[in-house]
């Protein structure tokens, strides 16, 4: 399914002035059981209808209203009900699409469906932001030329030039959560923007905060209404010679607001000389999580989604820890798990001292033999990809056909690169971070290692689809994610392992 992404994004309705009850209307209820005194009628000294003659009637019309008018009111106030859950449920209307950037000379044969890109997601933000911009990212390099002279940086170019446009010339308010800059990743974009006035920027600095670990979420909110979750960077490459896929949330104001909370974290420990606290103040806490979804009607259907984030530390009270998020859609599902992720490697990858972390690994085998789910894992294969690597996924893939129905596979998906696009450093690779079961999505930000989910920040967005095995014909965003994943791995760039 394509959406057209243009510049009639609307808001959705909030709650109707006439739903909420004005004081001049509360008031007169008040004061006509009153006296001039201020004594109600029915305790003053001269009351008339407390007489003893008077008690008979008074039973027999109390037994009439309990018998007669109760069922009525009863009907009324469910009815009230219904249209306070209407109402609410109304609210929760939000338009998704994917999003992906495929890279530049990667073509797949024979596929009609397509989404819009990353590229055209960001630009159409920016340019229909009305209010406010908040972005978390791990680093900057969207500039013309920035790391190598590639004429494809050139919608790098355009994405910054149209966030200092709406900082400057439109006063949209920028903030800016950034990983704190270092001699590989100086952040220049971000201080140009300061500079210009064009945005507020913040640096967390982990090794302080954590011991170890960066800002590894990639997280728009636009007009606390609008917002994109996803694997693409601040970087031009990750619009021209990187896959990526993420996910856009439109006219979404009651997940959008709860993912301003996560960035309203980052910005909190962002300041100067911050620590993180004990206990993160109430009015960044969440009901919407694991337990309590939030209800989301999507063209007409209702699904539930919340989402995640790590690290635990990090997280306020009500928000899942990611990794509790993504080992619940493993047990949850009941026929498949598909797994496309750039890194897959079951150990903590920059501690000092190698830590076996088989959280993930465990949870995938125990589906695949307990639960016979079939499970399959697309993980990359680059110029970076680790020796150890091949190990660990020669390790899970030995369990295939150990028992009956056991099935484990896995391929390496190659990015194609010609002679120039091979010079561009850290391009040409699928940057992908998701998974996707018989009933749910999970879209995240993380690479799967054990780092990702004990001392990095990242967020995942998840929607479980409640309708047991809905009509396949049935399009929504599961089946769209099960779809990319299915091209992805038929595709001539996944090789068997």
């Amino acid at each position: 399914m394509k959406i057209k992404l243009n510049n009639d994004l609307k808001t959705v309705p909030e709650t109707p002035s006439s739903l909420i009850p004005h004081e001049h209307d509360l008031w007169p209820q008040a004061y006509s059981l009153a006296d001039h005194d201020g004594t109600p009628d029915r305790w003053a000294g001269n009351n008339k209808w407390c007489r003893p003659s008077c008690i008979p009637i008074t039973i027999i019309c109390t037994l009439i209203f309990l018998v007669v008018l109760l069922p009525v009111l009863d009907h009324a106030t469910d009815k009230v009900l219904q249209d306070l859950n209407s109402q609410e449920s109304s609210y929760n209307a939000c338009s998704l699409s994917l999003v992906e950037s495929i890279p530049e000379g990667l073509v797949f044969d024979n596929i009609s469906f397509t989404y819009p890109s990353t590229f055209d997601v960001w630009l159409n933000l920016i340019n229909n932001a009305q209010k406010s911009i908040d972005i978390a990212s791990l680093y900057w390099t969207l500039r013309q030329s920035e790391v190598y002279p590639d004429p494809s940086s050139i919608k790098g170019e355009r994405i910054f030039q149209s966030l200092l446009r709406a900082g400057t010339d439109r006063g949209i308010k920028i903030r800016v959560a950034q990983n704190a800059p270092s001699q590989n990743y100086p952040n220049v974009d971000t201080e140009f923007l300061v500079k210009r006035k064009a945005a507020q920027v913040r640096s967390l600095n982990f090794v302080k905060l954590l011991g170890g670990g960066v800002l590894h979420t990639k997280l728009w909110i636009i007009d606390r209404k609008h917002l994109y979750i996803g694997s693409a960077n601040m970087d031009w490459r990750s619009l021209t010679q990187v896959k990526e896929l993420g996910i856009g949330i439109f006219n979404c104001s009651s997940l959008a607001e709860d993912a301003l909370k996560i960035f309203n974290v980052y910005w909190t420990l962002g300041e100067n000389n911050s620590v993180v606290p004990d206990h993160w103040p109430s009015n960044l806490s969440t009901k919407f999580n694991l337990k309590t979804p939030l209800n989301m009607v999507y063209e007409n259907e209702t699904f539930q989604t919340y989402i995640s984030s790590s690290p635990l530390s990090f997280n306020p009270t009500g928000r899942t820890n990611d990794i509790d998020a993504l080992l619940n859609v493993i047990n949850h599902a009941e026929k498949f798990i598909y797994i496309a992720v750039m890194d897959y490697i079951p150990i903590m990858i920059y501690t000092p001292k190698v830590i076996f972390w088989p959280t993930i690994d465990d949870a995938l085998k125990k589906a695949a033999i307990e639960n016979k789910v079939n499970v399959k894992l697309l993980i990359s294969k680059w110029n970076h990809s680790r020796i150890a690597e091949d190990y660990f996924l020669r390790s899970i893939a030995e369990v295939n056909n150990a028992y009956p129905r056991v099935s484990i596979e896995i391929r390496r998906f190659v990015v194609p690169a010609d002679k120039n696009q091979t010079k561009i450093p850290f391009a040409r690779v699928n940057h992908n971070k998701y998974m996707v079961t018989d009933n749910t999505a999970y879209i995240g930000t993380s690479n799967w290692s054990g780092d990702y989910f004990t001392n990095t920040a990242g967020v995942s967005f998840v929607l479980h689809d409640p309708v047991f095995d809905r009509n396949t014909s049935h399009i929504t965003i599961r089946s769209e994610l099960q779809a990319v994943f299915e091209r992805d791995w038929n595709s001539e760039y996944a090789h068997p392992f």
